[in-house]
């Protein structure tokens, strides 16, 4: 009898369900867009309720549409952004807000006191705690929101939240912990002295750091009699530890990759995830990692990556100075577009214009939060063809911001043969050949539908008992690769060559605004 699994994934601002048969298709889809509050620039919010409510439309939306019955899912599985929901008495912010998004740069401060500790746990994170990590987001919680702090009895990451939520007993994954808490497998567990150090030596009550803690893939238990009804599932479905969702992508494309441990997994949307996935471990300065045992057993991680990519092309297109009595065009629209004028300009279209995409900080290399975007070349043009040049420019500039993070991880020893692509910006072949060219490396981009998901698939399948274990639910579900070979050694080595120079300039202008 065939077996089918379920996989959930809530990006910044959709959830996907998606239902997979036992050899990795994708039978069916749906996706129900939830809403971010971002008031203030740099912070962003969620109600934990919303995005339940939204998984349990999207899962029985994609149960229907794949004609399956209920008791056909063997198991299911979440992924989800490392967002952080809060549980107790008060909220965050009105609508039910009770979740700090992932992308939120409020705990600026305490990312550099996490950072002045000079922890061990500090080189695991680059050798500066971001802002988009737990620990910080839970000191400024602390130093901020006294209220809310006091009637806190539980926070967690989203994937774990949602895991909870529907099996209804807590659990955490191995892989939500180490990537973003204060939690190193090979340091012991939870770094009790670096909590003390920053003032959250109470974190382990206030949390709930108690709860067990399990592999991704393995099983946390089955779906509770009001999940199940809720998501429209059967009461005691194996419910699989999931992933954050970098990590989902990764297994799912790498999975692919003839050669792993030498292939990066490039994963796309609206922030860029630069990951590895070695036996060996790989550090170096702006590189989050060595992550032990993050998604399969006996491997370490390393992630690079741009907290801002399809961010910075939805404020390209929200920003552009369209005429009122004109419908701006969308993504899909500009990328027809800009198909036929780079086949008729090639690489050199909209030269001239040059980008820093560093719209929200740059994780990686620098590992700057405070860090912001440059345009520098733009004129009074409003029409199409301008703006099909500045959004061109600025995918430039990102795929040279990959390529830098590539040679990063090259000189920390770890050998690049080529990336596997997956997320957003690959729907466009002109974008995908773009971080080829750009990087000089093969781009294999999975034949799966969601690559992201698909990991997540992976997880559920291990979960449910089909498979003995992850890896090797990876290697039954994996699917092919489209290969996008560089067609033009150096092509990009002007821009790349610029971006350096822009980054240089700006830390000289705000050393002066400083001086």
């Amino acid at each position: 009898m065939a077996r089918n699994f379920c996989a959930v994934d809530v990006g910044t601002r959709s959830v996907r369900a998606g239902v997979f048969a036992e050899d990795g298709r994708q039978l069916s889809r749906d996706v129900v867009a939830i809403t971010v509050h971002s008031a203030r620039a740099s912070h962003g919010e969620y109600s934990s309720e919303q995005i339940w409510q939204a998984v349990c439309t999207a899962v029985r939306r994609a149960l229907d549409a794949s004609g399956l019955a209920p008791s056909d899912i063997s198991g299911i599985a979440f992924d989800a952004t490392c967002s952080l929901v809060l549980t107790g008495g008060v909220p965050l912010g009105p609508d039910g807000r009770d979740t700090i998004a992932w992308f939120d740069h409020r705990a600026l401060a305490e990312a550099r006191d996490c950072t002045a500790t000079g922890h061990p746990l500090i080189d695991r994170h680059g050798g500066s705690m971001s802002p988009e990590m737990q620990t910080p987001k839970l000191l400024w919680l602390k130093r901020n929101r006294r209220d809310l702090w006091d009637a806190l009895t539980r926070a967690e990451d989203l994937t774990d939240h949602l895991t909870t939520r529907a099996k209804g007993a807590p659990v955490r994954s191995a892989c939500t912990l180490t990537a973003k808490w204060a939690f190193a497998p090979d340091l012991g567990g939870w770094q009790q002295d670096f909590l003390a150090a920053v003032g959250l030596s109470d974190l382990s009550d206030r949390a709930g750091l108690t709860d067990p803690i399990v592999p991704p893939g393995s099983r946390a238990g089955g779906l509770s009699e009001t999940s199940a009804t809720e998501l429209g599932l059967a009461a005691g479905t194996p419910v699989a530890a999931g992933m954050v969702d970098a990590f989902a992508g990764t297994l799912g494309g790498l999975a692919s990759a003839q050669d792993p441990a030498a292939t990066l997994a490039l994963i796309t949307g609206t922030s860029n995830c630069v990951m590895s996935m070695t036996p060996d471990p790989c550090a170096a300065p702006g590189l989050w990692g060595p992550l032990q045992n993050a998604i399969l057993p006996g491997h370490f991680v390393t992630e690079g990556g741009q907290s801002a990519a399809g961010a910075v092309l939805d404020h390209v297109l929200a920003s552009w100075p369209w005429p009122d009595d004109a419908a701006p065009p969308d993504h899909a629209q500009v990328l027809a577009r800009l198909e036929q004028l780079v086949a008729r300009d090639g690489a050199a279209f909209g030269r001239g214009i040059d980008v820093l995409p560093d719209f929200n900080g740059n994780r990686s290399p620098l590992a700057d939060p405070l860090a912001l975007g440059v345009i520098s070349g733009l004129s009074l043009d409003r029409s199409l063809v301008g703006l099909c040049a500045l959004y061109w420019r600025t995918a430039v500039a990102l795929a040279c911001g990959v390529r830098q993070i590539v040679d990063q991880f090259e000189a920390a020893g770890h050998p690049v043969n080529a990336l596997t692509i997956a997320g957003g910006l690959t729907r466009s072949d002109l974008l995908t050949q773009l971080f080829a060219d750009c990087c000089d490396l093969p781009a294999l981009r999975p034949d799966a539908p969601d690559t992201v998901m698909l990991g997540t698939a992976m997880a559920a399948a291990a979960g449910s008992g089909l498979y003995p274990d992850l890896p090797s639910a990876a290697q039954a579900m994996r699917r092919g690769v489209t290969r996008f070979e560089p067609e033009a050694a150096g092509r990009y080595d002007r821009d790349h060559a610029a971006f350096r120079l822009m980054q240089r300039h700006r830390a000289d202008l705000r050393d002066l605004a400083t001086g």
